[in-house]
C-alpha cells in the first residue's frame, strides 16, 4: 500500500509555521504610513490556542516555543517572556483537551478568554517586577478584547478553511492511536 507523501500531522505543522510567519511579517512590514490608534488582536495567539484545543498533536511544545521566540525577537519584546507565558497557557489548555471535547463553543470561549486574561496579567506582572516600561493599559486591554472577540472567528475559519475540528471521544488516527 502506498504511503502518503506527507502525513497530515507534518502538513499542519508546516501550515502553522507558514501562518505564523505570515502574521509576523504583516505586523512588522511598514504597510501603513500613519500610526494606528487601535491595536489589532493577537491573531497568532488565537490561532495557537484554537489549534491546541482542536488538535494538540499538530502544535507541539517546541514548535510553539520556536514560533513565539521568533515573534519576540522580531517584535523587539523581551526575548522569551511572551513565549514562556504562551507555553504556560497552551499547556494548561492542552492538559484539559479531553475535558473540553464535549464543551460547546461558549464554554470553550469563556475558558480561553480567562486563559488570555491570565496570560496578559502575568506579562504585565513580569514587566512590573523587572521595572520595564509597560505598554499603556488601555492599549493592552483593547488588544486583549480584540483577541477575545476574534477567537470564535478563528475557530470558524480554522474549521472552514483547514477542516480543523475537535477529535471525537474514542477517535483514532490512521495508525490506530487514540487522539
Amino acid at each position: 500500500m502506498a504511503r502518503p507523501v506527507i502525513s497530515p500531522r507534518w502538513a499542519f505543522r508546516g501550515l502553522y509555521v507558514a501562518i505564523a510567519v505570515l502574521l509576523v511579517l504583516i505586523r512588522i512590514l511598514p504597510i501603513r504610513t500613519l500610526p494606528t490608534t487601535l491595536p489589532g488582536p493577537d491573531l497568532l495567539t488565537c490561532i495557537t490556542l484554537v489549534w491546541v484545543l482542536r488538535r494538540p498533536d499538530y502544535v507541539p511544545v517546541l514548535l510553539i516555543a520556536a514560533v513565539f521566540l521568533m515573534e519576540d525577537f522580531l517584535l523587539m519584546r523581551p526575548p522569551g517572556l511572551w513565549a514562556v507565558i504562551v507555553l504556560m497557557g497552551t499547556e494548561f489548555l492542552r492538559s484539559r483537551e479531553a475535558l473540553t471535547r464535549e464543551l460547546g463553543l461558549a464554554m470553550e470561549w469563556a475558558m480561553v478568554s480567562t486563559v488570555m486574561i491570565g496570560m496578559v496579567l502575568v506579562y504585565r506582572l513580569a514587566y512590573a517586577v523587572a521595572f520595564l516600561d509597560e505598554p499603556q493599559l488601555s492599549l493592552v486591554a483593547l488588544q486583549l478584547l480584540g483577541s477575545i472577540l476574534c477567537y470564535p472567528v478563528v475557530v470558524g475559519l480554522s474549521r472552514a478553511l483547514f477542516g480543523l475540528r475537535k477529535a471525537a471521544t474514542g477517535e483514532v488516527d490512521a495508525l490506530g492511536r487514540r487522539m
